[in-house]
């Protein structure tokens, strides 16, 4: 974030701050800077403040919905709908600043929990949640319907990290269908992954709405893989009202199928 004052007037600013509070508010150590359990609490107030100042604007500018939103979700979602959600988004209110981030659910929530998103369109094994906004189903993908690897002892699979839903859902799957492969690629990048399966090296997983329209969908001798959840997630704090608006319009406009 830029926010017009030098590294040293900062650091200023923090210090007549925690003096005026009489609590430190940045645990510093050889990892970096995180805020104390009193610095999250004032982050959850200050961010409360910045959004109560965003609609006074608004409302007596009358130039209608201002501020920012950080908003985050999976690369196979980027590519499936959220380009649609957001092109509705952004056009109902032009004068707000979206950042967005791309990855995995597992980083997903990390950047939930130290408020570094307003909220992310994250995946869920769990498909009874309450907050569900829609399903999908995950799906091997390769360069043609029956590539020739799938005729190998040991399949050679391309898959992101080990953590991953999609990761634990493919592994899971092989095992439980006694079928031998190996990891012969993985990254958290789907762009590489799909790379590898077009190149007719490897099999992979993506969700079915992200599968490009120059890979297919193989179906005979693997196993079926499982649907899941998604679900919209926030950071917890006091949502602002560029936040209220960009959930709102999630949840109203995420296509079910």
């Amino acid at each position: 974030m830029q926010i017009g004052r030098t590294q040293s007037a900062v650091s200023m600013q923090m210090r007549r701050l925690e003096e005026t509070i009489g609590e430190p508010l940045l645990h510093r150590t050889g990892s970096g800077v995180r805020l104390t359990v009193v610095g999250e609490r004032l982050l959850v107030h200050a961010e409360a403040l910045l959004g109560r100042h965003d609609e006074a604007l608004s409302d007596l500018a009358g130039t209608g919905l201002r501020g920012s939103v950080s908003f985050g979700c999976p690369e196979e979602f980027s590519i499936a709908f959220v380009p649609h959600l957001l092109q509705g988004f952004l056009t109902r209110y032009p004068s707000v600043e979206l950042h967005m981030i791309c990855a995995p659910t597992v980083e997903l929530r990390k950047h939930l929990h130290r408020r570094r998103l307003d909220m992310a369109l994250i995946s869920t094994p769990n498909l009874d949640e309450d907050a569900l906004l829609r399903t999908d189903r995950f799906v091997w993908v390769a360069n043609r319907p029956r590539p020739d690897i799938l005729r190998h002892d040991v399949l050679p699979l391309a898959l992101s990290g080990r953590t991953t839903l999609d990761h634990r859902a493919a592994t899971d799957a092989m095992r439980s269908a006694g079928r031998r492969f190996r990891l012969a690629y993985a990254s958290d990048s789907l762009a590489g992954l799909l790379a590898i399966a077009r190149s007719g090296h490897a099999i992979s997983v993506t969700t079915r709405a992200a599968v490009p329209n120059d890979l297919a969908i193989v179906t005979q001798d693997l196993p079926p893989l499982p649907d899941f959840g998604i679900v919209l997630a926030d950071a917890g704090a006091q949502a602002s009202a560029a936040a209220k608006a960009l959930g709102d319009h999630i949840r109203a406009e995420l296509p079910v199928v």
